[in-house]
Formats: C-alpha cells, structure tokens, sequence
C-alpha cells in the first residue's frame, strides 16, 4: 500500500521548517545584543572587547573598549541587536502563518541590508576581517530562508 506524506510537514523547505528557522535567526542575531550590552560597563566589558578584538583578527588586544564612546556605541549596538532579533522571532509566531512569504523576504532583506552595511564598513574602518565573519553569522542566519518555502 502506498502512504501519501505531507510535504508540509516535512522537508527542508516547508513553511513549518522556514517558521522554526526564523527562531534560529532571532537567536543569532539577537544573541549579539546582550554580548555587546556588558560592554557598557567596565566590569563587565571583557567578553564585548574580546569578541570585538576577535571579529577585527587577529587577537591582539587592540580593541580595549577603554572610551565612553565605545562603550556608548555598545550600548545602542546591543539594543539594536537585541530588538531586532525578538522582532524576527514576533514575525515567527504572530505573523508568518498570515504571510510567510512576506516575512521570509523581509527577514531576508535585512539580513542581506546589515550584511552589505556592516562588511563595507568594516573594510573601510580598517577590519576586513570581520566581513568574513559576516559571511559565516550571513549563512546561519539566512539558511534555508534563502529559497521560498513549498507547501
């Protein structure tokens, strides 16, 4: 006897897989936010200035995060970050059942728009290489959101 599986329950591409995809996006990007939020704080920055001398390789502890002004910039990064990851995953629960292509492309655009942004920049600024760390979170984060969804 032949068994007839629902594609929609299965599969890379399902519209159930893209749902729970976006989670695994929220939490790479939103896992950023609270890195760069001890930052902030001279007690707490020690993590924040690693990852930041790390993603400006090589480690050489260039990256002190010794001024204010870095330590005010981590601030708003992590907010940024933080509040953009928990609205990927809001988009997952509460609106990608109503529009799962729309929230697909939207996702996808602004990781593609931070991608673009943030790897010029950092050329630009002096560590390039960080674009090839964008390359990497650019891959987790998009995954199989690259492609619409069958089913």
């Amino acid at each position: 006897m032949e068994q007839v599986l629902d594609k929609s329950k299965v599969g890379v591409m399902s519209h159930r897989f893209h749902k729970f995809y976006l989670k695994v996006t929220a939490f790479v990007v939103g896992s950023f936010g609270p890195v760069f939020f001890l930052g902030t704080m001279p007690e707490t920055a020690g993590f924040a200035r690693w990852t930041l001398d790390f993603l400006s390789w090589p480690l050489d502890g260039v990256q002190t995060y010794a001024e204010p002004t870095t330590r005010f910039l981590s601030a708003l990064t992590g907010g940024f970050l933080l509040g953009w990851g928990v609205m990927i995953w809001c988009l997952s629960v509460w609106v990608y059942d109503k529009a799962p292509e729309f929230v697909r492309r939207s996702v996808l655009i602004g990781i593609l728009s931070w991608f673009v942004l943030d790897s010029f920049g950092s050329i630009a600024s002096g560590n390039p290489s960080n674009a090839f760390f964008n390359v990497v979170v650019l891959l987790l984060a998009v995954g199989p959101l690259w492609r619409s969804a069958r089913g």
